[in-house]
């Protein structure tokens, strides 16, 4: 495929400032409920994009695994690179793309951890092979090769058993929105976009040229 000839026209929907909601949480969970009725897998999946101490970006798919007033939550482990930058640099934003519906959200704002009660109530959820593999992957790190996750596996496994408890450097984070922006496709690229952001008094929203 030459991807200089690939285009597409979106034409699916509008993003109308009468309809738009004053919230951006609730226009969050109206599009969010779009998309679990649409898109077929991984509705909740999203690109987190972090800047370390070096000044480099990085960015990569996390899984969305709550949100509310108070930010937008997802887990990982605290010693990986995504946990490593967070905490040299608590900065990030989010990407939600849904190609079925020909909309994103971006979201910027501050990265926090969530509470220890939080992360063991999320953490007591997981399959059984998850929670071993949160002990057995020493995530971002250097490893010889295969055997030696499944190596560690069984070791933790044979360790807990089928309780295994939260690794202390595995848990949830929290991006407070300081931004959210709704992107809607439209035609000749001439796209609908609305750009909320946070004041001392509440959410002020923009419209921004596509």
């Amino acid at each position: 495929m030459d991807p200089t000839h690939h285009r597409i026209d979106y034409t699916s929907g509008t993003l109308d400032d009468a309809e738009a909601s004053a919230d951006p949480i609730e226009q969050f969970r109206l599009w969010f409920a779009d998309a679990g009725r649409v898109v077929e897998r991984d509705p909740n999946a999203m690109t987190l994009a972090t800047v370390g101490a070096d000044g480099r970006p990085s960015v990569r798919i996390v899984l969305l695994r709550g949100y509310g007033d108070d930010g937008f939550v997802f887990f990982t482990n605290y010693e990986s690179r995504k946990g490593r930058e967070i905490e040299a640099n608590p900065h990030a934003s989010l990407l939600l793309f849904w190609a079925a519906l020909e909309r994103q959200i971006r979201i910027e704002g501050t990265v926090s951890r969530v509470s220890e009660e939080e992360s063991d109530a999320y953490f007591s959820l997981r399959p059984l092979g998850n929670r071993l593999g949160a002990w057995a992957s020493p995530q971002s790190r250097e490893i010889p090769d295969r055997q030696f996750l499944a190596a560690r596996v069984d070791e933790f496994e044979a360790r807990y058993g089928a309780a295994p408890p939260r690794p202390q450097n595995w848990g949830g984070y929290r991006l407070r929105p300081e931004s959210i922006e709704f992107w809607q496709g439209r035609a000749d690229r001439l796209h609908d976009r609305l750009l909320y952001r946070r004041g001392t008094s509440g959410w002020a929203r923009v419209r921004l040229a596509p």
